[in-house]
């Protein structure tokens, strides 16, 4: 591995970091709350980051592990050094607590372990808000956008933080490619924050929500979460965004280019929009059946926010879905597993992971059916690989296997079945609330502090798509050879 290379990055990033700390520290100075705080962990933070990038690099060459390993790094240095705000404002004094709560921002997990959010400082919930933003498109893509050039191998960054099995690049350039995703982020950013204001929502609630709906992130500024303002209006908008932002980035750049051909034929996308009509139908039907609720709009949106919500991996409330029919339940945790699309900044498994493997399940059954028949995959009319589809399998069962070590940690602490599965489940998908004793109305901060670093890894291992972080675990990754 090129060590004083990766530290190189490393050292960029933080400075990145360290930069974007400055617009919270500005609200605490202001305000008189968090502000030096916010400032001592920027100093700390970018006097980090310029020593590291003060090392001198002999060969800027970056292979493939080069790139896996600084994403991973990155993440966790990212993310302790992030903490740094909530441990000396006094708010997380326990640097668990406050490590948790961080990686849940930067993951977009929106798990958290504040009891009480509204009295917290402004400079907090804003930095809080942010460290989702920084995360949902990807921070090392927001530097990749930022800085003119990383080096040729920066591809490979890219390609380790970006969700999804297939990647593309949507010009030749990475750097421009990293340009035009932020560019349609922040655009649905400014977007959501005005439509927000517009329903009556206060500037600072509707800036806070804004970059934790895009992000797919779910911190809000209030106890309730989105039930706190009592508005189908704002419901509806963040609902739209939500939906929007679980769609792969790439096929909403096509959509602005009026390139609608390669927007409909998007098998992932038709997949990512019956899976919510379905879900929002069924427990729609459920409640009005089952919970004796009226056949009214107001049910309609609950059943249609609280899927897309969770879909999404965003993570917000508006009713306690704990209290909802069992199959309600089922049917919200499917979609958790589920997830969005690759591409964009929602979690989970992937839709087009499903797609892939309902596939390769299909084509099992024919060669049983037809042995001397050779078939192919394919996606929106490209030949998937083998080595495609068998990464998917691999995903799917180190997925599955991290899911069931999380719960086995969690119920360590003797929360419940339920409440150790759901909560290993949504911070290995990057959702958030869980259920029963983690569930909307609660929090994560009873949980012991191993089960908190635990889970702080499955939110990393989740966001990453396990592979980065597994690598560091391998000797053969830190061979200079």
């Amino acid at each position: 591995m090129n060590y004083r290379l990766v530290l190189h990055v490393l050292g960029l990033i933080l400075r990145v970091e360290a930069v974007l700390m400055i617009p919270a520290a500005v609200i605490g100075v202001a305000l008189g709350e968090a502000g030096s705080a916010m400032l001592l962990s920027g100093g700390i933070t970018l006097a980090v980051g310029q020593a590291l990038v003060m090392l001198p690099v002999k060969n800027n060459k970056m292979q493939a592990r080069d790139g896996f390993a600084a994403v991973a790094l990155c993440w966790i240095v990212l993310s302790m050094c992030g903490a740094l705000p909530y441990v000396f404002s006094g708010v997380l004094p326990n640097y668990a607590d406050a490590f948790f709560e961080t990686v849940s921002g930067f993951t977009t997990t929106g798990a958290t372990v504040f009891t009480f959010i509204e009295g917290q400082p402004d400079a907090i919930l804003f930095w809080r808000a942010q460290t989702q933003w920084m995360g949902g498109m990807g921070v090392l893509v927001l530097a990749l956008a930022l800085v003119p050039k990383l080096g040729e191998g920066s591809v490979y960054l890219m390609r380790a933080e970006s969700p999804g099995p297939i990647k593309s690049k949507l010009t030749p350039r990475v750097g421009d490619t990293a340009k035009i995703l932020y560019s349609i982020y922040i655009g649905l950013t400014v977007a959501e924050a005005l439509c927000l204001r517009l329903a009556g929502m206060p500037w600072f609630d509707s800036v806070i929500h804004a970059f934790t709906t895009i992000s797919t992130g779910g911190f809000s500024v209030k106890n309730a979460s989105i039930a706190a303002y009592g508005s189908i209006v704002i419901e509806w908008i963040i609902i739209i965004f939500m939906f929007l932002s679980g769609i792969n980035f790439a096929l909403l750049f096509y959509a602005l280019r009026r390139d609608y051909q390669a927007v409909f034929q998007s098998e992932e996308l038709r997949s990512y929009t019956l899976m919510t009509a379905a879900a929002s139908g069924l427990i729609a039907m459920n409640l009005i059946v089952h919970a004796g609720q009226a056949a009214t709009f107001q049910t309609v949106t609950d059943s249609v926010f609280q899927v897309v919500t969770l879909m999404t991996t965003t993570g917000y409330m508006t009713k306690d879905y704990v209290l909802w029919p069992t199959f309600s339940q089922v049917v919200l945790i499917l979609v958790m597993f589920a997830g969005g699309c690759a591409g964009s900044t929602a979690g989970g498994i992937k839709q087009i992971r499903l797609v892939l493997l309902c596939k390769n399940l299909h084509r099992e059954v024919q060669r049983i059916l037809h042995p001397r028949v050779v078939k192919t995959l394919d996606s929106d009319g490209d030949r998937v690989e083998e080595a495609t589809l068998s990464g998917i399998s691999l995903f799917f069962f180190a997925y599955i296997l991290l899911l069931l070590l999380g719960t086995l940690v969690v119920a360590w602490d003797d929360v419940g079945f339920t409440a150790a599965f759901t909560g290993a489940l949504t911070c290995i998908s990057n959702v958030g609330p869980a259920f029963d004793a983690l569930g909307p109305t609660s929090n994560f901060f009873d949980l012991g502090n191993v089960s908190k670093v635990v889970l702080s890894f499955e939110m990393l291992l989740g966001r990453l798509e396990i592979m980065p972080l597994l690598l560091l675990l391998f000797p053969g990754l830190w061979s200079k050879r």
